[in-house]
């Protein structure tokens, strides 16, 4: 299924949180996006900050279907390619390149790029974004960073990534304009490369506990 932009943010809205990975070895994504999809968080932000990314979005596709992919990290109009190729469903960018943005509207790819300041949100709105990734969250002001923007940019849709915690999710959520938050706490490097599976999936069990 090729989803639009409005129904990526629609699904976003309903889960509320998104897991930030980084894989060292692809096939540890199998048992992960399972242990998600299990405990009520069928969606991945698989990162480009290793080589098994493609592959990893390869086998989610494969054996999870259901399972919402994004591409995040994506910093080249060739890791754009290769994400939609391999079956991403969007991309995530740390900032707001007008090249890559442009290279994925050619390519009829929904893509939500990184902002953090009145600029490049002029720039996202210029080329007809609306749902943007607020990157770094916490350390570019947090809540009241993005409750500042959406004075004068009331109809964003923001994701808000980066020191994101358990102490903080539900008031970056309280506002009405964050569709989701970008987390990774549950979905550490660490535990995935030990392979613990059952920690994880109690963690994202109390994720979803939280936000819901």
């Amino acid at each position: 299924m090729r989803y639009t932009t409005e129904q990526i943010v629609e699904k976003l809205r309903e889960l509320k949180v998104v897991p930030v990975i980084a894989l060292d070895n692809a096939e540890d994504i199998l048992p992960l996006a399972k242990t998600l999809s299990e405990n009520g968080l069928p969606v991945v932000e698989i990162t480009f900050r290793s080589a098994a990314a493609e592959q990893a979005i390869k086998l989610v596709k494969a054996h999870y279907p259901e399972v919402l992919i994004a591409a995040g990290t994506v910093l080249t109009k060739e890791q754009v390619l290769t994400a939609k190729n391999a079956g991403a469903d969007c991309i995530v960018t740390p900032g707001f390149n007008p090249n890559i943005v442009k290279y994925c509207q050619e390519l009829g790819l929904p893509i939500t790029p990184g902002v953090n300041n009145p600029m490049a949100i002029e720039a996202a709105l210029e080329l007809g974004i609306q749902a943007v990734k607020f990157f770094p969250a916490e350390a570019s002001g947090g809540v009241k960073m993005i409750k500042a923007l959406l004075g004068p940019y009331g109809n964003l849709q923001i994701m808000p990534t980066g020191g994101i915690s358990p102490t903080n999710i539900k008031e970056y959520l309280a506002i009405p304009n964050v569709v989701a938050c970008g987390g990774s706490w549950f979905v550490e490097k660490s535990l995935i490369k030990e392979k613990k599976w059952q920690e994880i999936g109690e963690m994202v069990r109390e994720v979803v506990e939280l936000v819901t």
